[in-house]
């Protein structure tokens, strides 16, 4: 699996909470394999409880019956996922998934069933048994479905390993694996024993780590033992959430690199929401969607789309389909805020990075309430010659002797490609 690269996908989280089901899904698949896979999306990533049968929305139904196989494993809910029946697990689902070029992913709860606890039920390869290896003071705080797995236990290896052998089997190319990430240090021992056990069984794949915020200070054990984890708790369509990204991706620029992504978690875009109204939409403005799309692409996070492909209208497929763009999340190096400036009782912030083909990318931002306009003295980017160039959304051919002068919407941003030494 090629690591150079932030993984780029869809997740049915921000549409359809825990109530995804396989015809959607496939939906997705489809609809990404036809319009996106040629421009670099690849994962389709089933999210939280699809071992559970009657989720209905984004609420979780507390103390609810998984499904749940012989060794303590959840397992997919077959009246949501019909062609699990029969043991098969998800591996039909991942074999249709992988038939259009696509990759799959699935979502899960750090640790093991409490219903498995409560039952005692067995582990694969081990004489221990689930209440043997569980730490119960270890719950996560939203959701009842898990107890923590106590890592210094004997039969902990083995369950974890008897997981992702499990995962292998199915097919799966992308594990989120959730309550764990700003869980550290208590949490530390269950992540190392869980990454360990994915890295050893048998199939390559992707390590991603929720929620956030993650810990700063815990940057290298993330970039050790994940390829991706949240720098936010759950990122949904308000510019006050995407305002503050900012700064976040400012903390963690430094961190990212191939094999190992700081995430700014899902693109909220097109329909969302659906479990509860099938006319809800991003209440993002065309504006600040291009703003988050530059920001999330000149830092490099991860790209997962949370919207429903099929409801998309022609300005969210152009978002997430502007060729350079996606060039720039693929090509930026050395990434960074070069300065946030106030002017005009309005903020303005520039990024900018050096190009992996030659070339530097340059990133303007306005945060302010009405359309404004900014110049961007190329010495700040330690340019020091007139430069060729163009913007990046527009296609807009631009020469600088000096300066770029940056006309921007309220919320909006622009994004350049600098030419090497001005050819």
């Amino acid at each position: 699996m090629d690591r150079r690269n932030a993984p780029m996908g869809w997740n049915s989280w921000d549409c359809y909470g825990a109530a995804v089901d396989e015809e959607t899904v496939r939906k997705n698949a489809a609809y990404m394999a036809e319009h996106l896979k040629q421009y670099g999306w690849e994962y389709i990533v089933v999210d939280i409880q699809w071992a559970e049968p009657t989720a209905q929305n984004h609420e979780y139904h507390n103390f609810t019956e998984l499904c749940m196989d012989e060794y303590s494993r959840l397992i997919p809910a077959e009246n949501r996922f019909p062609s699990s029946a029969g043991g098969k697990g998800f591996a039909p689902l991942a074999e249709y998934v992988h038939s259009l070029g696509l990759k799959f992913g699935i979502h899960i709860m750090r640790g093991i069933p409490r219903q498995a606890v409560h039952r005692n039920a067995a582990i694969l390869g081990t004489e221990k048994t689930a209440r043997e290896i569980a730490k119960m003071s270890s719950i996560c705080s939203w959701n009842t479905d898990m107890y923590g797995v106590d890592e210094g236990k004997d039969g902990a290896k083995e369950y974890y390993q008897s997981l992702f052998e499990l995962y292998a089997s199915w097919g799966v190319d992308l594990v989120k694996c959730d309550d764990i990430a700003r869980e550290l240090p208590h949490e530390e021992g269950e992540l190392l024993l869980l990454s360990s056990c994915l890295r050893n069984c048998g199939r390559d794949m992707i390590l991603s780590l929720s929620p956030g915020p993650a810990l700063l200070e815990k940057a290298e054990l993330y970039k050790r033992t994940a390829d991706m984890w949240r720098i936010t708790d759950d990122f949904w369509d308000n510019w006050e959430a995407l305002y503050h990204m900012f700064e976040r991706a400012e903390k963690w620029c430094t961190h990212t690199g191939a094999g190992h992504w700081p995430d700014a978690d899902m693109l909220p875009i097109g329909p969302i929401l659906q479990d509860y109204d099938k006319a809800n939409r991003t209440k993002f403005t065309r504006a600040e969607q291009i703003t988050m799309m530059t920001l999330w692409s000149i830092f490099r996070s991860p790209l997962m789309i949370g919207g429903e492909l099929t409801g998309f209208d022609e300005f969210t497929l152009s978002l997430v389909t502007n060729e350079e763009i996606l060039k720039m999340h693929r090509n930026a190096r050395h990434s960074h805020q070069v300065w946030r400036r106030e002017q005009d009782g309005a903020e303005y912030i520039l990024w900018t990075a050096v190009s992996a083909e030659g070339g530097s990318y340059l990133a303007v931002f306005h945060t302010g309430q009405e359309s404004g306009k900014i110049e961007i003295p190329l010495e700040d980017v330690e340019i020091y010659e007139p430069v060729f160039g163009t913007e990046l959304w527009s296609g807009e051919k631009i020469t600088a002797e000096k300066s770029i002068i940056a006309e921007l919407p309220c919320h909006g941003a622009k994004a350049y490609y600098i030419e090497s030494n001005g050819k």
